[in-house]
């Protein structure tokens, strides 16, 4: 994440009692119980067998269905319009199903630049751009300087560059997240800084302006024996207003909630190891709708 206004860092950011910064207090998790094995999942009598016969006739059902439904996919194409993955009574898609558009295939300061003219476009601007303030390179000077010339309009870039510079050189911020006071991570720790887009949602726009609403998960924290502040997992919203600007989506505000935050699963926790190979061998997308 971001700082200063950024996704609840710099001065709008209050420590929590617990000793969490920002947004990246620990998340809890639920544990749930299922019922016994000899009842019916839903909390009835237990379930009785069925008779032979009657349970082939039903996997006899089944697969001559199945049957049907392969040769259905599969059957010719007489009926489509003639362009490839078009049918004549296709299916409207979900608000965050991909539209087919080519991704942008240009970047700037390794970040995905050059959108379409559309509300399509200032979504897939929106889901890069968040990735980019979200990301670990914020924490050092010369990347940040980057990211924040190129995610937002000229004149917004300007007079946000100096509060930001501000707010990553805070000495009590980076002693809070277990960094030294140039943004490092300890020896043998992985500093880690990331957003994963889960959906998009355009909430309001114009010929050339956008409101687009990222809803994403985020991991934060120190990977590496020894370490003090554990990478956890946070869920927010970020609305963005973006502006065309110079033949592309930029950023010119944006504000931040928490959630929709999904119940946890009642998983093991991976080792310090674990995690900061994951985080060394997986890399980033690039995000288009």
């Amino acid at each position: 994440m971001s700082l200063g206004d950024d996704h609840g860092y710099g001065e709008s950011s209050r420590a929590g009692d617990d000793g969490s910064y920002g947004g990246y207090a620990g998340t809890g998790q639920t544990r749930t119980r299922l019922p016994d094995r000899g009842g019916d999942l839903y909390g009835g009598a237990p379930r009785r067998g069925r008779s032979s016969s009657r349970s082939l006739v039903t996997i006899v059902g089944v697969v001559v269905l199945l049957i049907a439904a392969i040769a259905f996919a599969n059957r010719g194409g007489d009926d489509s319009d003639g362009e490839s993955g078009t049918a004549g009574d296709k299916a409207e898609s979900a608000p965050t199903a991909a539209s087919g558009e080519r991704p942008v295939n240009t970047k700037t300061a390794g970040i995905p630049t050059g959108y379409a003219h559309s509300e399509q476009g200032a979504e897939s601007a929106a889901a890069n751009y968040g990735m980019a303030l979200g990301s670990a390179d914020m924490f050092n000077t010369d990347r940040r300087h980057d990211i924040v010339n190129t995610v937002y309009a000229p004149d917004v870039a300007a007079a946000r560059q100096g509060d930001l510079d501000k707010a990553y050189a805070s000495e009590e911020f980076l002693t809070n997240i277990g960094l030294d006071k140039n943004g490092a991570a300890p020896s043998g720790q992985t500093f880690v800084s990331r957003i994963i887009p889960v959906g998009t949602k355009v909430t309001s726009s114009s010929n050339n302006s956008a409101k687009v609403a990222l809803w994403y998960t985020s991991l934060f924290g120190l990977s590496g024996e020894g370490s003090t502040n554990p990478v956890t997992e946070s869920w927010f919203t970020t609305t963005y207003e973006l502006k065309w600007v110079g033949g592309d989506w930029k950023v010119t505000d944006f504000t931040q909630k928490d959630g929709p935050v999904p119940v946890g699963r009642d998983q093991t926790a991976s080792t310090a190891e674990d995690m900061t190979k994951a985080v060394e061998e997986y890399g980033g997308f690039t995000y288009a709708r």
